[in-house]
């Protein structure tokens, strides 16, 4: 018997359906599932080689002040910031009658340091050379500007913010953001790092070191640029929240090493941003030589924090223009 027309393209159609699906139904069992997306957390930069790590915290995505005005301070034209002047050199001078002016003699009237007023002398970064004639115009810290500095350091950006207090206004302006080099990681310790939390007064027992200067360190013989840079500040006071005491501790410049193709000393500029020493604070050299100049005339604290956002900053922001 005859098989109907219709029932056999119907069959056809019921048949090429069932194909169509198993071949859909195979390809979905053998698909990809997309994989998971894990945040990576970085490792700290002083991290060692065997196995045995320290972890920190991931980079945190917020605003962050980042400055230079430290131009300003040297400026001789309108820009210049609020607590200096420009004066023009004379060696005849009201507050000193018994013989000629010196730029020691400015320095001490001007509460400035010889190394301040040497740069603005030289319009560049030369902190040694003070020669000086009549008419020559440098800036000078005003003698009616009552101010401190404040160092904050974030132990866990190793980044340090400098700022000027003007306390009789109760006003800070932040003069510049560094990078520097802290303290190892600790968990032993209060502050987690050999660096201690805290808020600290500079001393005034500072040193500045030259290739071939020598001293005691540890109680050996060594020369110091190897193990404090060009510049020294030590911590001398407790202020408030310290966790250990200021002895030992204080700012100076990267150390330097021998470098085997020429010979000579040079500075391990590798050593800033990261966690590497016995828990001073280091800077390259052209920044612990800017700011050994303007700060060591002037009261100066210094204020440690695990984070940025954990600052007890004192006065109320100044708002200007970098």
């Amino acid at each position: 018997m005859a098989v109907p027309r219709t029932l056999l393209i119907s069959a056809a159609v019921i048949f090429s359906l069932i194909a169509v699906i198993g071949v859909v139904k195979k390809k979905s069992a053998t698909s990809v599932a997309p994989l998971e997306v894990v945040q990576e957390v970085p490792l700290a930069a002083d991290a060692p080689a065997n196995g045995s790590v320290h972890l920190t915290k991931p980079e945190i995505n917020d605003e962050i002040p980042e400055v230079n005005r430290i131009p300003q301070l040297f400026a001789l034209d309108s820009s210049k910031l609020p607590i200096v002047e420009t004066i023009s050199y004379t060696s005849r001078v009201p507050w000193l009658k018994d013989r000629p002016a010196w730029i020691a003699d400015y320095a001490t009237h001007y509460s400035t340091s010889r190394h301040f007023i040497a740069r603005s002398l030289n319009r560049k970064p030369d902190y040694f050379t003070q020669k000086v004639t009549p008419g020559d115009r440098f800036n000078v810290f005003k003698c009616d500007k009552n101010i401190q500095f404040h160092l904050l350091i974030d132990l866990s950006r190793c980044r340090m913010w400098f700022y000027y207090v003007d306390l009789d206004a109760n006003e800070r302006m932040l003069l510049k953001t560094y990078r520097v080099g802290v303290g190892r990681i600790d968990p032993k310790t209060q502050s987690g790092y050999l660096t201690p939390t805290g808020k600290y007064i500079l001393g005034s027992k500072i040193a500045i070191f030259k290739p071939g200067t020598m001293g005691i360190f540890q109680e050996r013989k060594t020369e110091m640029i190897r193990v404090f840079g060009t510049r020294w500040i030590p911590f001398e006071k407790e202020v408030e929240g310290c966790t250990e005491n200021p002895k030992g501790f204080g700012i100076h410049g990267a150390p330097w090493v021998m470098d085997p193709l020429s010979g000579q000393c040079i500075e391990d500029r590798s050593k800033i941003g990261k966690y590497e020493s016995d828990g001073c604070i280091r800077l390259n050299s052209e920044d612990i030589e800017e700011l050994f100049s303007i700060i060591v005339t002037k009261p100066t604290q210094i204020e440690l924090v695990k984070d940025y956002h954990d600052a007890r900053l004192p006065g109320v922001e100044k708002g200007a223009n970098p």
